[in-house]
């Protein structure tokens, strides 16, 4: 809660703000996501069929549509990113010694994107196609936890290619990544910061094998070479 306030002042949220705080919106939203609601008709529904335990998850205000949708769409996003990390912080400590499918000593994170449809009359700024709309969610997930540490969404036209600027890679980590993010000066940046990647390459790709290096078959590798362009 402490954080959370911090957060809230650090941009003015609950500002001339009567009734509906910006934790009350959260709980709300937070209630959303966990229960898989499609809509705020179907949370505010939830939400009230339950109106006598509302109080004691620290809902104190009238819940409608009319309040989600205002606050939704007035209130600074900042607030929750910012909360975001604080939980990401928090989680990340948590699941540090879980186990994992193998056991590297660094931090291995997954990095993809995924196109999500939009309906283009409702959303005219998210032009996908000549008839379609789109937006591209693209996440960095550390493996040990599923816990996301990184999020952008972007028009659907961005390449993922380019999403490898906006991070700042963790020395000693490990990056895994699919044949859209292959680009050789974005991958070097990555060794530069200490890094390590692991990607698929493509079938024009062209090299030659230098040396094969000896491997253990019954752990599921192929073949470890190294490789000149």
């Amino acid at each position: 809660m402490h954080e959370f306030r911090k957060c809230v002042q650090r941009y003015n949220g609950n500002h001339k703000v009567k009734s509906f705080s910006c934790f009350e919106q959260f709980l709300c939203m937070a209630f959303a996501q966990l229960t898989y609601r499609e809509s705020l008709r179907d949370t505010e529904a939830c939400l009230r069929s339950m109106k006598k335990k509302l109080y004691h998850m620290g809902i104190r205000s009238n819940i409608s549509r009319s309040n989600l949708a205002h606050a939704n769409e007035n209130r600074d996003w900042r607030i929750y990113a910012d909360f975001a990390q604080v939980l990401i912080h928090i989680a990340r400590e948590l699941y540090k010694n879980d186990e994992f499918c193998i056991e590297p000593d660094q931090t291995v994170y997954a990095l993809d994107s995924t196109t999500i449809d939009l309906c283009l009359s409702l959303f005219p700024w998210a032009r996908f196609r000549k008839q379609k709309g789109a937006i591209k969610l693209h996440t960095l997930i550390d493996l040990r936890g599923c816990i996301p540490s990184f999020i952008k969404i972007t028009d659907g036209k961005v390449h993922d290619v380019y999403i490898p600027d906006e991070l700042v890679p963790e020395p000693g980590s490990v990056y895994v990544m699919d044949r859209g993010y292959l680009d050789f000066a974005r991958l070097y940046t990555i060794h530069l910061c200490f890094a390590s990647f692991v990607i698929r390459s493509k079938k024009n790709l062209k090299a030659q094998r230098l040396y094969s290096h000896p491997i253990d078959k019954s752990t599921g590798l192929v073949c470890d070479q190294t490789i000149v362009f």
